[in-house]
C-alpha cells in the first residue's frame, strides 16, 4: 500500500512539474514574440477651404428718447425702413425675421436714476438667416442708405456680429479623410525607409474630429477644414 501511494504521488509530482514548465514555456515564448513585434504611430493631416454657405445677420440698431411712445413709434419706422432695405437687396420674407425690441426704464434702476441721458434706451431690429451670403456681402456695401435714415446700424457689438457657417461637411469628409490616411501613410514609409524595415499592416487606426474655422479674422466668409488621421503600422525586417 505504502509503495503503490509513492508511486502516485511521484507521478502527480511529476504532471504538476510539466504544467508549471509547460506555463513557463508558454509565457516565454509570448514574450519574445511581442518583444519582436515593432510598430510606428503616425499622423496625417487633412486641410481645405471651403466658402461659408450660410449667414446670420442681426441687423440691430440702438435708440434713445424720454418720450416713451415717440421712442416706440420710432422703432416702427425704422424697422419698416430696414425690412424695406433688406427687400430690395434680394432677402425675401422667409429669411427676415424680427425680434422683439428691448426698452430700458433707467429711471426705474437705482443705479442709474442720477445719470444723465435719456430716459428710456432701445434696442430693436431685424436678424437674417439666409444660404446666399454673397447677398449679405452687398448689402453690408450699402448701409449708409439706412445710416443717412438715421439708422446706425450696430456691427461691433458681439451678440451682433454676422455669423458665417459651413454645412456641407459631410460632403467633403471621405475625401477628406482618404487624404490624411494617405498621408499618414507617406510619414510611415518614410520612417520604414530610415529603419531600414518594411512597412506592414495597419495594427490601429483613429480618425480625429472634423473642426472648422475661419481662415483669418478679416474674412470669416472662407472656413479652414481640418481633420487629423492616427495610424499605427507593424513594421517588420
Amino acid at each position: 500500500m505504502n509503495e503503490a501511494l509513492g508511486k502516485h504521488i511521484g507521478a502527480a509530482g511529476i504532471l504538476a512539474l510539466g504544467l508549471v514548465l509547460s506555463t513557463w514555456l508558454i509565457a516565454q515564448t509570448f514574450q519574445d514574440i511581442k518583444s519582436m513585434e515593432r510598430t510606428v504611430q503616425v499622423k496625417g493631416l487633412a486641410e481645405q477651404e471651403v466658402m461659408a454657405d450660410t449667414v446670420i445677420w442681426p441687423v440691430f440698431y440702438k435708440d434713445a428718447d424720454n418720450n416713451l411712445e415717440a421712442l416706440v413709434a420710432r422703432l416702427e419706422e425704422k424697422n419698416s425702413a430696414i425690412r424695406a432695405f433688406l427687400t430690395l437687396h434680394g432677402f425675401n420674407e422667409s429669411e427676415v425675421s424680427q425680434a422683439t425690441p428691448s426698452i430700458v426704464d433707467k429711471y426705474a434702476q437705482e443705479y442709474g436714476q442720477n445719470e444723465r441721458g435719456f430716459r428710456y434706451v432701445a434696442k430693436s431690429g431685424l436678424t437674417v438667416f439666409s444660404h446666399q451670403p454673397d447677398k449679405v456681402k452687398l448689402a453690408l456695401g450699402q448701409l449708409s442708405t439706412l445710416a443717412k435714415q438715421g439708422i446706425a446700424i450696430t456691427q461691433d457689438d458681439y451678440q451682433n456680429r454676422i455669423e458665417y457657417m459651413f454645412t456641407g461637411l459631410n460632403d467633403i469628409k471621405p475625401k477628406m479623410v482618404q487624404e490624411a490616411t494617405q498621408k499618414a501613410r507617406e510619414v510611415a514609409l518614410k520612417f520604414a525607409k530610415d529603419s531600414d524595415s518594411q512597412l506592414g499592416k495597419i495594427k490601429s487606426a483613429r480618425q480625429g474630429q472634423f473642426s472648422i474655422s475661419d481662415r483669418d479674422s478679416n474674412t470669416p466668409q472662407i472656413k479652414t477644414v481640418r481633420v487629423v488621421t492616427s495610424v499605427e503600422y507593424y513594421l517588420s525586417d
